[in-house]
């Protein structure tokens, strides 16, 4: 598999994000986070010591405070929001991270932003409003519906920026990745027995945390790091727009979000609009 297939792959299992959260509701954020990091890390490092690599788990602390701060920060923010938020809108907001992307790239790596940057960032923040504005037929929202949209665009800028910031880290092996989900895993169980009451997840929460430790929250680490720092960027970033679409879906398909012309109009605006942003870099090259 070369590269940017790599980071297409990451991009086809982040689909799958939503709906394995939801399948696993019953447990609380935090906890849903170090036990997601734990099938992980345990995966990720049987695999580094099958291929003799564990020395690649000695980086300098920037590596590691980005690569934790990114995976641990990004996913503890998303599930948060999941809980508070109806899930296919918290979805949405947090898919807006290829759009930042693209805006962050220009003041952290230095690439010039066009008219179509802004003509994308002006169509998803449209889908963006109407799901604020339609939400419940247009009533009062409740605080925690706000709170979750807040904790979903939080999860949106996280990645982004953990994104971009990887291609100044393209000296730290992939492998490593495998350390920071060990890290992550580790800092969300203290949280978890700091600021939550932990369960014990039911045989279907453990199916999902499973299978999200697995794919969404495992191994499309790998394969995005593999895609960020050798792959094309460009195709990656375009594709990647396709995410809350393949989202939505799978969740109304799942149930565990209601179908309507308004949540269709709103996934098509943040996917239209993340690709308009991508024309000109994908023209540029």
């Amino acid at each position: 598999m070369n590269a940017t297939a790599a980071g297409c792959a990451a991009i086809a299992l982040w689909a799958f994000l939503a709906l394995l959260s939801r399948g696993a509701e019953s447990v609380p954020p935090l906890e849903l986070t170090a036990l997601s990091f734990t099938v992980s890390a345990t995966l990720g490092l049987i695999v580094v010591a099958a291929r003799g690599r564990l020395g690649v788990l000695r980086q300098k602390p920037l590596a590691w405070l980005h690569g934790v701060g990114g995976l641990a920060g990004y996913h503890a923010l998303y599930f948060a929001a999941l809980d508070l938020a109806p899930p296919a809108e918290a979805g949405l907001l947090n898919y807006a991270w290829p759009l930042l992307i693209v805006l962050f790239s220009a003041p952290l790596l230095g690439m010039t932003l066009c008219w179509n940057h802004a003509a994308g960032a002006g169509l998803s923040a449209i889908g963006c409003l109407l799901l604020l504005v339609a939400r419940d037929g247009g009533s009062l929202r409740g605080e925690a519906a706000w709170i979750g949209d807040m904790l979903a665009l939080g999860a949106a800028v996280t990645w982004a920026l953990y994104s971009v910031l990887s291609r100044r880290m393209r000296g730290v092996p992939t492998e490593a990745v495998a350390g920071f989900c060990a890290a992550s895993a580790v800092l969300a169980g203290l949280a978890t027995l700091a600021f939550e009451h932990p369960v014990w997840p039911s045989l279907m929460a453990w199916a999902s945390i499973a299978a999200l430790g697995a794919g969404p929250v495992g191994g499309a680490f790998f394969l995005w790091d593999v895609g960020m720092k050798r792959g094309d960027p460009r195709l990656l970033g375009t594709l990647a727009y396709a995410t809350p679409v393949l989202s939505t879906l799978l969740l109304c398909l799942g149930g565990y979000a209601p179908w309507s012309l308004t949540l269709a109009a709103a996934a098509l605006l943040v996917a239209l609009g993340g690709f308009t942003a991508s024309r000109g870099d994908a023209r540029a090259g």
